[in-house]
């Protein structure tokens, strides 16, 4: 019965946009993490996630008089786009560097892909609902690969206090999986 409800919702998002454009952004926060989640499994550069994301909602945008119903979930549609585009990257990187050509990164998905991508986006928007300093810390850590040093260097605090942040967020992330997913609170991999 949820899913029905989620499958007009999202039908009367999209036909918004189709009417309004300015209606996409919608869609955008709708799915935003679950792009990003998508992308960043894929490709470890930040920067290179964040510009590939982007790409992918701006192609979608375009394109959104092409989509069409078939079944399955306008995310789906999302997640096809995300594949080319990544794919695309890495034939542009490999042609630019002159390299031989090595495997791309996967781009297929399965149910067990969808729901760690689902669990990976789940993350992104708990990470995004932290304390601004846990959030900042986790980010810092995470996102941008800094030491516990550096961290605390740029926040001004003792490397113990960032430590206990670091704790603290990460209490709350793992409460907060174990609520979302159960017993599946996806340890590394997810």
């Amino acid at each position: 019965m949820k899913a029905q409800a989620n499958d007009v919702e999202e039908r009367l998002l999209v036909e918004a946009a189709r009417k309004d454009p300015a209606r996409f952004t919608d869609l955008y926060q709708a799915n935003f993490e679950r792009v990003y989640a998508f992308v960043s499994r894929r490709v470890h550069s930040r920067a290179d996630v964040e510009d590939l994301t982007a790409e992918v909602f701006q192609h979608a945008f375009e394109h959104l008089s092409r989509f069409e119903w078939r079944g399955v979930p306008f995310v789906a549609w999302l997640y096809r786009i995300a594949a080319n585009v990544v794919v695309d990257r890495w034939q542009s990187l490999s042609r630019e560097s002159g390299r031989p050509a090595i495997d791309p990164p996967s781009v297929e998905f399965d149910d067990t892909e969808i729901e760690r991508t689902e669990r990976r986006a789940q993350l992104f928007r708990n990470v995004a609902k932290l304390p601004a300093e846990q959030r900042r810390v986790i980010e810092m850590r995470f996102a941008e690969e800094k030491s516990i040093g550096e961290i605390a260097k740029v926040l001004g605090k003792s490397t113990g206090a960032v430590k206990q942040l670091q704790f603290r967020a990460y209490t709350k992330l793992r409460e907060q999986a174990l609520k979302d997913f159960g017993g599946k609170a996806g340890g590394r991999n997810g």
